[in-house]
């Protein structure tokens, strides 16, 4: 038995290299896994369920399509997709799950998390998370003419591009402190996450004791998938788009 971790893929129509690649990844390996947990950022934008692209509705159909097959799928906001909605989520018959999510792996905790809250030197990237994130600005996002949705997020995806080039390097990957701090508050020694595009997996201590944190790599010049077995082997694979 293998669980699968990804994330950070960015799906969009104008990278039909990923797309082809993902759709391979669900023909071929996906329905050996017993899980497949994408942690965030699934998506380069989501406007809400409700402005679905054809594009879109062929990648929910994909997902349905695995999940038919007997694998489960958990789905994880990211910091571009945190529209996603039970819509999309019954189209594509996975499950919406917590930012800060526990799971029981093989017998033993790990914590999943998309990541950006362990970036706590990036100030100004998480006072505009706490904005557009909370219930009131939700609620108006969501009734916001697509249209108007459309334009707004065309901009926030440029600023964001804008600001992760001019961010110095350590201001955009995790503190030690977030990663120690979240890992003693829920009392694992397994943290997956992705995010900061930087795949690695990190030996470290958590209250005196051995863990490991896992970051997932980004969609981009390949595929990073995280593989899991039941014997606690933790596999980081790339793979050419």
């Amino acid at each position: 038995m293998i669980t699968l971790f990804i994330s950070d893929l960015h799906l969009d129509e104008c990278r039909d290299d990923i797309t082809q690649a993902f759709l391979r990844f669900l023909n071929e390996r996906a329905p050996q896994a017993q899980a497949l947990y994408i942690l965030g950022d699934l998506f380069e934008v989501w406007i809400g369920d409700d402005g679905m692209s054809p594009y879109q509705r062929q990648i929910a159909q994909a997902l349905r399509q695995l999940a038919d097959q007997g694998t489960q799928i958990f789905l994880m906001h990211g910091n571009r997709d945190f529209m996603l909605g039970k819509g999309f989520c019954r189209e594509a018959g996975c499950q919406l799950i917590r930012e800060q999510t526990l799971i029981n792996l093989y017998g033993q905790s790990a914590l999943l998390m998309h990541g950006d809250l362990l970036c706590t030197q990036d100030r100004e990237y998480l006072r505009k998370r706490w904005r557009l994130r909370n219930p009131i600005s939700r609620w108006l996002l969501r009734h916001l003419p697509l249209s108007t949705r459309h334009q707004l997020a065309r901009k926030l995806r440029a600023a964001s591009q804008y600001h992760t080039r001019n961010q110095a390097q350590k201001i955009t990957d995790v503190t030690p402190e977030a990663v120690q701090s979240y890992m003693a508050r829920y009392a694992v020694q397994v943290l997956i996450h992705g995010h900061t595009h930087r795949p690695t997996i990190e030996p470290l201590k958590v209250l005196g004791q051995p863990a490991h944190r896992i970051v997932l790599g980004d969609w981009d010049r390949q595929a990073w998938v995280l593989e899991v077995t039941e014997r606690h082997q933790y596999r980081l694979k790339a793979f050419p788009l």
